[in-house]
């Protein structure tokens, strides 16, 4: 029987889509490309979701390959909270399910600079039993320990557990500890997913 939901937060309840953002904006396509490639897809932002580095020091290193400038780069940096807003739909199923007794947990990739603002202007929090980030823990999924981090913490007992993620090889890599996985592939809509998790674990 299910007793903890976990969830990832980047696009499952939190919009992350630095592109859309991006076209929103009116950016050039060859500005926008070289943002998400230099910026969003480099080496340094898997480094922060680990806490390997600050931002700075992603920044200073960045630049050192990069056509954008450091005050570009920085700059993009600063956007992070503003290319992120609740997902509503999914966000409105957690008092819900707080309500039926399930403790609820977070598991997400993220840097540590700018989470303390995401978990203090986003009211959703205050629903959760608690959860880990990436980069507060030194490890990020699909990595088997930030997993094995979370259960231990929270004494969970994987079979007892649904993980709901919107990356495929990190439902996967909780199924193989012996959680039920949700794959969303960024779904605003997961309450029916859920549910039918939730009914095949009771047996009804």
């Amino acid at each position: 029987m299910v007793k903890n939901i976990i969830f990832d937060l980047g696009n499952v309840l939190i919009s992350f889509r630095p592109s859309e953002y991006f076209d929103k904006k009116k950016y050039p396509e060859t500005i926008k490309t070289t943002i998400l490639s230099d910026i969003f897809g480099s080496k340094e932002w898997q480094m922060l979701d680990k806490g390997e580095i600050t931002t700075p020091e992603a920044i200073n290193s960045i630049t050192k390959r990069s056509t954008l400038n450091e005050q570009e780069i920085a700059y993009i940096f600063n956007l992070r909270t503003d290319i992120i807003f609740p997902l509503d739909e999914n966000v409105r199923l957690l008092p819900g399910l707080k309500k039926r007794g399930f403790r609820l947990y977070y598991l997400s990739n993220f840097p540590l600079d700018i989470i303390d603002e995401v978990k203090d202007g986003y009211y959703f929090f205050k629903y959760f039993d608690g959860g880990l980030i990436s980069a507060e823990v030194k490890s990020s999924k699909p990595e088997n320990l930030i997993y094995e981090i979370l259960i231990e913490r929270y004494s969970l007992i994987p079979n007892e557990s649904i993980f709901v993620d919107d990356i495929e090889i990190n439902v996967r890599t909780a199924e193989a500890i012996g959680m039920k996985g949700i794959f969303t592939n960024g779904s605003v809509e997961i309450s029916k997913e859920i549910e039918k998790a939730i009914k095949a674990s009771s047996g009804s």
